[in-house]
């Protein structure tokens, strides 16, 4: 565990020094209790943090190992006690364990067909600032792709514009459902354009590129031809 920086040897070294300063029998005598006590106070408070820290520690490896074994009986069909489980380890003050119990609760809900709960979980994650935006962002693609039928076009474009661009890392799904949303607006044109670049993107996982192949083709866009060659070894 991390401990935090020895501040203590540093004050009571600058303690000794101004003691031995020309003026440090007067101010030793006038100053002494005070000098004490501040030490003391200090001691305490860096050994209540100390603990605090590794309790803290503990709680959380207590967690993760909550988690773990709640995963484990999912993944063997065995979901029982999991949502309950979850909804407690989804209040943890651990933004990690947090956003794991509440993907796990969402999980779950899919799983139960109960598509407003999970919608909800997700919606839960994409709005908390205190989490990473790794994880708001994923959350924000999976309550999307999941309302993308009750969404308008203009929604589904607008919601997912910072994500639907090259550089981002949910380049692919952003983009693929951004193309659909197009489609249903009649902007085939554009639809095509941004399957065909997302078809072009390494970065994008293979079976979106091939799912955006289809459909550039589809809408007139020959993008084998233009597709990345592979080095040679």
């Amino acid at each position: 565990m991390a401990q935090p920086p020895d501040i203590t040897e540093t004050f009571v070294r600058e303690v000794d020094e101004n003691l031995r300063r020309d003026r440090a029998r007067d101010f030793g005598k006038k100053y002494a209790g005070w000098l004490i006590a501040a030490v003391v106070l200090f001691l305490a408070a860096s050994g209540g943090w100390i603990y605090w820290q590794d309790y803290r520690t503990k709680q959380a490896e207590q967690s993760v190992d909550q988690i773990a074994q709640i995963y484990t009986a999912v993944g063997k069909g065995q979901i029982g006690t999991a949502p309950a489980r979850l909804d407690v380890l989804a209040k943890d003050r651990n933004d990690g364990i947090r956003a794991s119990a509440l993907f796990g609760r969402a999980a779950i809900a899919i799983q139960q067909n109960d598509t407003k709960l999970a919608i909800a979980k997700f919606q839960e994650i994409a709005a908390d600032n205190s989490l990473p935006q790794s994880f708001r962002d994923l959350a924000l693609i999976r309550q999307t792709a999941l309302e993308f039928d009750a969404l308008k076009p203009d929604q589904v474009i607008t919601r997912l514009a910072p994500l639907a661009k090259p550089d981002s890392a949910w380049f692919g799904s952003a983009g693929e459902m951004t193309a659909m949303a197009l489609i249903k607006q009649g902007k085939t044109a554009q639809a095509a354009q941004l399957f065909a670049e997302i078809a072009k993107n390494n970065e994008v996982p293979e079976q979106v590129r091939n799912r955006s192949i289809q459909m550039a083709s589809t809408l007139g866009v020959d993008v084998n031809n233009a597709m990345p060659q592979p080095i040679a070894q």
